[in-house]
């Protein structure tokens, strides 16, 4: 009998151990996995990762897709970045590379990690040079994003699994650098953008004020998004274009332009000249305050007097917003721009100001998935049942 107890007690033994050091190595591994652009997405493709041990190896592979396991035979290393994320009694670390001379319309299989630790292998497709697309506009997520907006951004994929990216219209966690808020919004995004980029702008929930009272972005912004740098000098992280087909999306960052009038000079000159160049067919902005807020004691009066005419001018087709966390649509007297807001999480406002909108509602989490074409856009938004809501389109000769 003692040996038979013995005997158990070694096979228990290993199997603690075993399951400790498979525990290990899932610690080891990268996480907090996400795709950006910070160049053209018909040629290259930016992850940004969590690194979770060696900060010294910063490697990502790539290969194109050929539908065959052995991927590492045919798969290009390139070394990436390190970046410390500084969080005051914490300094983190994530890993930046960018995939370059991609072909076109290209499906690619990707990995990350330090030689030895590696994310799963994961895919995405570089734009075309030409043709159909659509994405997927969502507005605040802010809170409760595990266990409430989680259902958002999964519909929205169940329904558009090829939707190129998404955007995020600012408000995307509650606290600035609150990492465990991260830590949920990863969670709850789960592997899609490990396979459908982001594109994202900030809010006032990604801003606090520093000792000396100026605003300040949250450090995970950065590291966790590797954006386009076409910006104003010292707003690069969150003011930016992306050219991707015939369309130019612009990101503004309307948290300084409410708070900082000489940020918001630069950016309303930035503006005008990025639109100015623009020899895209279509042309959207997204910012997370709007220009017409639906509630009466909401006023972003800088936006309507300085920005408002600019859109006008160049023929802006969509303005895409946030922040008052109801759903309005409007096109003020004019076929463009349409002036969109939208609401993906929980937190909800009533919607009580001047009814500028054309259509509204309260209370109700929604999705958006905008398709263009050569010709047409197709916007539609969603109910998280999958009901459309609301829907238009524009046309362009």
């Amino acid at each position: 009998m003692k040996i038979k107890h013995i005997l158990l007690a070694v096979v228990l033994c290993c199997t603690l151990l075993k399951g400790k050091s498979q525990t290990d190595n899932k610690d080891k591994q990268p996480d907090r996995i996400t795709l950006t652009w910070s160049d053209e997405p018909s040629s290259t493709q930016s992850v940004s990762w969590r690194i979770n041990v060696d900060r010294t190896k910063i490697i990502g592979q790539i290969a194109e897709e050929q539908s065959n396991p052995e991927l590492e035979k045919n798969a290009i290393t390139i070394n990436g970045t390190a970046l410390p994320l500084d969080r005051g009694q914490q300094e983190d670390a994530y890993g930046q590379v960018t995939f370059r001379d991609l072909k076109p319309g290209t499906v690619y299989a990707y990995r990350v990690g330090d030689g030895s630790n590696w994310s799963a292998w994961n895919q995405f497709r570089t734009a075309e040079r030409s043709g159909a697309f659509s994405f997927i506009y969502l507005g605040d997520a802010q809170n409760d994003l595990r266990s409430r907006w989680a259902r958002a951004i999964r519909r929205a994929f169940q329904q558009e699994a090829n939707a190129r990216f998404i955007v995020h219209a600012g408000d995307l966690i509650n606290r600035s650098n609150a990492d465990e808020e991260w830590a949920e919004w990863h969670e709850a995004a789960g592997f899609i953008h490990q396979m459908i980029p982001a594109v994202p702008t900030p809010g006032n929930h990604e801003y606090r004020r520093d000792s000396l009272g100026k605003l300040v972005l949250d450090p995970h912004w950065k590291v966790q998004f590797n954006l386009p740098r076409n910006g104003p000098e010292g707003m690069q992280d969150a003011v930016y274009y992306l050219d991707y087909q015939d369309l130019r999306m612009i990101s503004l960052n309307s948290q300084l332009i409410m708070l900082d009038s000489t940020a918001a000079a630069i950016q309303e000159k930035w503006l005008e000249k990025v639109l100015s160049s623009s020899a895209k067919k279509w042309n959207i902005v997204v910012m997370h305050h709007p220009v017409y807020s639906t509630a009466k004691n909401r006023d972003n009066t800088i936006l309507r007097e300085r920005f408002k005419p600019i859109f006008e001018k160049y023929g802006v087709d969509l303005v895409l917003q946030g922040h008052d966390h109801t759903y309005a649509r409007g096109r003020l007297g004019r076929k463009r721009p349409v002036y969109l807001l939208s609401v993906a999480g929980p937190k909800m406002y009533e919607s009580d100001s001047e009814r500028w909108m054309e259509v509204a509602t309260s209370q109700t989490q929604l999705y958006q998935v905008i398709k263009l074409t050569d010709n047409k856009l197709y916007f539609s938004s969603y109910k998280l049942n999958g009901q459309l809501f609301d829907s238009f389109e524009l046309s362009k000769k």
